[in-house]
Formats: C-alpha cells, sequence, structure tokens
C-alpha cells in the first residue's frame, strides 16, 4: 500500500473504529444469545473494505504516475468489487429472523453494519471520483458517478435475487452472463427488479451527494471570509 496522507490516515482508521463497534455488537449479541446468527454481517462488511482499500490504493498509485494500463486494471478491479460495500444495506430483510435477542438490537447492529459498509463504499467511490476527475477534468468526473452508481445497483440486486456474488464474475461468468443476456432481453420481464435497480441507484446517489457535500464542509470553513 503506498504511503497515505494524513487526511486519509485518519479516515481509514475512523472507518477501522466503526468497524470494530460493528464486531463489538455481533460479538455482545452472540454471547448474549449462544447463538451464531448474523456471522454474515462480519463477513459482508470485510468484503465492503475491499473497494476501499483498492481505492486509496488507486488514488495514491495514481498520484504517484503508475502505468495507465495498471490503474486501469485496478479500477475495473474495484468496480467489481464496489456493490459488496452498500450491499449491506439490504440486510435489513434479515433482521427479526434470529432469536436471542430484542428487535430494536438486532434492527441497530444491521443499521451500524449498513452504514459502515455504505460510507466504505460511496467513499471508495469519492477517492476514484477524484482519479477521474485529476485526468479527464471536473465534469466527466461527475459524469461517471450515474453510470457507476447504477451498475453498482445492479450487481446489489444480482447478488440478492439471483445469490451471485464478486467472485462469480471470474469463476463462473458464463451464469452471469447469462443472467444479464436474459434480463436485457425481457426488460420488462420482472418489474421488481426495474424497482429495486430504480430506488437503489437513486438512494445510493443521493446518499452520495451528502456525503460529497459534507466532506467538502471543513474545505469551506477553512476559506477566509470574502470581503
Amino acid at each position: 500500500m503506498p504511503r497515505l496522507s494524513d487526511r486519509r490516515v485518519g479516515t481509514f482508521f475512523a472507518l477501522v473504529l466503526a468497524s470494530g463497534l460493528c464486531a463489538a455488537m455481533l460479538f455482545a449479541r452472540h454471547l448474549e444469545s449462544g447463538t451464531g446468527g448474523y456471522r454474515f454481517l462480519a463477513w459482508n462488511l470485510l468484503l465492503a473494505w475491499v473497494p476501499f482499500v483498492l481505492a486509496l490504493a488507486l488514488y495514491d498509485w495514481d498520484r504517484k504516475r503508475r502505468p495507465a494500463p495498471f490503474l486501469l486494471a485496478l479500477a475495473a478491479l474495484w468496480l467489481l468489487f464496489l456493490p459488496n460495500a452498500p450491499y449491506i444495506v439490504t440486510d435489513f430483510i434479515h433482521v427479526g429472523e434470529v432469536p436471542g435477542a430484542p428487535l430494536w438490537y438486532d434492527a441497530a447492529m444491521t443499521a451500524a453494519f449498513a452504514g459502515t459498509g455504505l460510507v466504505l463504499g460511496l467513499g471508495s467511490l469519492l477517492l476514484v471520483q477524484g482519479v477521474v476527475a485529476r485526468h479527464s477534468g471536473r465534469l466527466v468526473g461527475w459524469l461517471m458517478i450515474g453510470p457507476v452508481l447504477a451498475l453498482c445497483s445492479a450487481g446489489i440486486v444480482i447478488g440478492r435475487f439471483q445469490r451471485l456474488n464478486s467472485w462469480d464474475a471470474v469463476t463462473d461468468p458464463g451464469r452471469l452472463l447469462g443472467i444479464v443476456a436474459t434480463r436485457l432481453a425481457d426488460p420488462l420481464g420482472r418489474p421488481e427488479t426495474i424497482v429495486a435497480l430504480t430506488g437503489l441507484t437513486g438512494f445510493l446517489t443521493i446518499a452520495y451527494l451528502v456525503l460529497y457535500t459534507l466532506s467538502r464542509l471543513a474545505e469551506d470553513e477553512s476559506r477566509p471570509p470574502s470581503r
């Protein structure tokens, strides 16, 4: 991993603390209930870290002017794993399925995992947007947000309803391509898929705009007041 700036190091360890809180809540639930329910949240959060770490590497290696083919391959790998981060938001469907803890606790625990995963994913997009803007300008950097979030939402929908994950794009690409071809051949055949895709894309877009705006607050406050 290349040397990171103090600001990115601070962000990294803040997310480590958030992940630690998630792990502590899950561990406390296991101690209290004596069951192993919700262990999938830990695995999903681990996967959510993958695109963030890849984006950190891409951002810093781009600043070090690494070869373009290498950076493009890293960007493709980031895009492949990006859906794993916001995917945890869909794990709310499991709340109430596992006995052993109050419903409010399971909801709060899932919210902690989902929120951390969402910030990891959108934070990685913020870094990649910076790389694109550096090479192609701010307009192109913003124009890539919509397609990326639409593809991310498609990955979430495929993962939730077809039970595929990012690894299947490498280990079983035929099945993935078959699902995509079937949906493209009859796009209106499953209206619930269109609703889920549209809703997720809209949600992620709004969440990203909020995160982007908040990330710029400190910069605005540090500027001298205009006269």
